[in-house]
């Protein structure tokens, strides 16, 4: 699988060719075009209990696509539904993803969800994250643009856990408020992420969350006795 990322980092897209007999696993929905000679799938990818899984606990989609090419050359477009940036990362181990940042994978890649432990309750990407293990490429995407940092052994960095996309195996992580209480709930901060190397950790410039908070105080709001302001 070649892939090549386009129109980044604002409203990224990623062209994957195939030889023939290649597939690759594409989160529900990410489908943008494809040419002919290229046959489509779609299952739970390990049964329901698995589809359970990474839709309720991981924040991916029940059912996944697989897209097989039946000639050399053909082409795939996957494209994320929020605006942001998309990166190809050539696999070969385990990595750990934040909700929704997983895009396609080659068909030897397995996406599941981890326990994060205690130690994540309070952060934004809650009690699991997508475990995903194989060798192959991994196409994930992010809301806003991605930047990645390597981390020397024992080197750390503090993020905040709204702008984290993902993170190698060797990278260790411990979630804490900022200061005080009333630095995370007053300060605009949260709570953040401690990383430590080594290994490579993904960013991204924006935060769902962040948005959302500016958002939800501008939406229309019912009148009283249950009217739309638009009905």
């Amino acid at each position: 699988m070649q892939t090549e990322v386009m129109y980044s980092p604002a409203y990224a897209t990623a062209k994957l060719t195939l030889a023939a007999g290649e597939a690759v696993r594409a989160e529900s929905g990410a489908m943008l075009a494809m040419s002919p000679g290229i046959s489509m799938e779609t299952s739970t990818q390990g049964g329901v209990l698995k589809g359970l899984k990474r839709s309720v606990l991981g924040g991916e989609s029940f059912f996944m696509n697989t897209f097989t090419a039946q000639a050399d050359g053909a082409e795939l477009y996957v494209a994320p539904a929020l605006p942001g940036d998309v990166v190809a990362w050539p696999l070969n181990g385990v990595l750990y993803v934040q909700s929704g940042s997983f895009l396609a994978a080659s068909s030897h890649i397995q996406v599941d969800t981890k326990w994060g432990g205690g130690k994540t309750f309070f952060s934004s990407e809650g009690l699991f994250m997508l475990r995903i293990e194989g060798q192959g490429e991994l196409v994930l995407s992010s809301y806003g643009a991605i930047h990645a940092i390597d981390l020397q052994p024992g080197q750390t960095y503090t993020v905040d856990t709204g702008h984290m996309v993902a993170w190698t195996d060797g990278v260790q992580y411990n979630i804490r408020k900022v200061g005080n209480w009333k630095s995370t709930f007053f300060s605009g901060e949260g709570l953040v992420c401690d990383l430590t190397g080594p290994g490579r950790i993904y960013l991204q410039t924006r935060s769902q969350d962040a948005f959302l908070g500016w958002l939800v105080p501008k939406l229309p709001t019912q009148k009283s006795g249950g009217d739309s302001l638009f009905s």
